[in-house]
This record gives structure tokens, C-alpha cells and sequence, in this order.
């Protein structure tokens, strides 16, 4: 671009300015402005973006999960459960058996074995033991027809003992067979009974000639008798009570001390059966 005499704006003797070439330039350096201003954009924009990314990454590691360490393994619960030995138990022995059969029934049998007692006590009642004895000979211990009906049943022994107090007396029999069947036998058939037991303070008039109360029951191969009344041989009637009471504690303490040898024996067994598995 030219200008003439007087530069560009003129002067006193210049001529007029080159307006247009002024527009021109103008706009070229307006164009130019406005290139740098979008190139420059342009730039930090990039660099925005860079920023951007880098921290995203950055952020990516930072936030990438650290893997916790495995937990250890637990001890598993045993699978096999606790064995133990198979021990059967046999059922306790029923004492019923063994004063039902004699191979079982082998237990001393005398009179300090079944009446060991100095006194016969039932319930609230206690008698004084006063004589006890003992016989292979069963009619020896009978009145009447019981003695044969003893032996007919193959009767091995009779144990007796007597108890007295108060002006009374009770003698208890005990007759061994050897079977259930046979004591029942006699017990079913039984008339004239049991010959009373003398001696020990009571007298010879006790049940002698005169009226008494008499009883008879079995268990097991037993056969258990009572003979009752008053020791001064006065004859017992229907409507006195001593007699009687003295005759059914009798035949009530029989019966003990018969299941009670059982109960005994049968106790002997089975600790003997625990022994014997041990």
C-alpha cells in the first residue's frame, strides 16, 4: 500500500486517504484475530480433554477393588459318628422263676433262710418268733388227710415256724413240690390242715383238740399253710378277731418270704450276668 504527499491521514497540501485499502487491512487483521482465537480454542479444549483422560485412567486405578486374601478353610465336622460296642442287655430275671423251678431254686432253704427274722412284723402288727423247725417227712407236719395229699404230690419238705403274742399264736407251713402244679394241687384240695409247731413258751394245748382258723395258698412250687387260735387251748369262735388277725398277718408274711427268696436269687443272677460282660 502507497501513500502520497502528506501521509496517510493527509495534510495541508495531502490528498485524500485510501479508504478502502484502510478496509481491507482491517479486515485481514480481524480474520486473523479470530483464527488464533479458534486455533486457541481448539488447544484447550485438546488439553481439557487430555486432562480429562488422564484422570479418568488415573481414577480407573485408583478405584480398581484390592482382592482380599482367601479365608482359611474351617474344620469340616466329622462324617464317621462315634461307634460303640453292641452290648445287648438281657432282660433282669423274673423271680417268679426261680420258686417255680427247681433247677433254678437252689438257694439254702432252712428255717433260718425262710423265717430269719426274730419277729414276724406285718404292717403295724409284730409277733414274737418263738420255735422254728425243719422236715423231710411232710405227713410228720400234717393233721388228717393233708399228710397223704402232701405225699401223693411228691412233697419234699415242710418248714414251720410259730409266732405268738397276746394270749395267740399262728403257726406258719411252707411245703416245697416240684412243681407250680403240684403246690396247686394241694392247695385246691386241701381238708384237715397243718399240725400246729409247740415249743419257744407256747404250749401243748395250742391247737390241740380244739377249734382254730386255718388258711392255705400257694405260689410258685409252694404251698403255704396257717394254723391259729389260743395258746391256752380255748376254742376259737366265729365273732373274735385275734385269732383271725394273727392268721392273716401269718399267711401275708409266708407269702414274703416266699417271693422274697425269688427276688433274692433273681438278683444273684443278674449280677452275675454283668460280671460276666464286663
Amino acid at each position: 500500500m502507497s501513500f502520497g504527499q502528506g501521509g496517510p491521514f493527509g495534510g495541508p497540501g495531502g490528498s485524500t486517504p485510501d479508504w478502502d485499502a484502510l478496509a481491507d487491512e482491517s479486515a485481514t487483521r480481524s480474520r486473523r484475530r479470530r483464527w488464533l482465537l479458534i486455533g486457541g480454542g481448539a488447544l484447550a479444549a485438546l488439553a481439557v480433554a487430555a486432562i480429562v483422560a488422564t484422570a479418568v485412567i488415573t481414577s480407573g486405578k485408583d478405584s480398581k477393588a484390592t482382592a482380599l486374601p482367601a479365608a482359611p478353610d474351617l474344620p469340616k465336622e466329622p462324617t464317621a459318628k462315634p461307634s460303640f460296642p453292641d452290648v445287648s442287655v438281657p432282660p433282669p430275671p423274673d423271680p417268679r422263676d426261680y420258686i417255680s423251678d427247681p433247677a433254678k431254686d437252689t438257694a439254702p432253704l432252712t428255717p433260718a433262710t425262710l423265717f430269719p427274722d426274730e419277729n414276724m412284723i406285718v404292717g403295724e402288727h409284730s409277733y414274737p418268733r418263738a420255735t422254728a423247725s425243719a422236715t423231710t417227712d411232710c405227713t410228720a407236719a400234717a393233721q388228717g388227710a393233708l399228710g397223704s395229699l402232701l405225699a401223693a404230690n411228691g412233697c419234699t419238705q415242710v418248714l414251720r415256724a410259730t409266732y405268738a403274742k397276746d394270749g395267740v399264736a399262728v403257726t406258719v407251713g411252707v411245703a416245697v413240690f416240684p412243681t407250680p402244679a403240684k403246690a396247686a394241687k394241694v392247695r385246691d384240695q386241701t381238708k384237715p390242715n397243718l399240725a400246729p409247731l409247740v415249743g419257744g413258751g407256747v404250749p401243748a394245748a395250742f391247737c390241740q383238740g380244739t377249734r382254730c382258723r386255718t388258711t392255705t395258698n400257694a405260689t410258685g412250687r409252694y404251698a403255704y399253710f396257717t394254723i391259729s387260735g389260743y395258746t391256752d387251748g380255748k376254742a376259737v369262735t366265729e365273732s373274735e378277731t385275734l385269732a383271725q388277725q394273727i392268721g392273716r398277718d401269718g399267711a401275708s408274711y409266708a407269702f414274703t418270704r416266699i417271693t422274697q427268696r425269688g427276688k433274692d436269687q433273681a438278683a444273684k443272677a443278674a449280677e452275675e450276668q454283668l460280671k460276666s460282660q464286663s
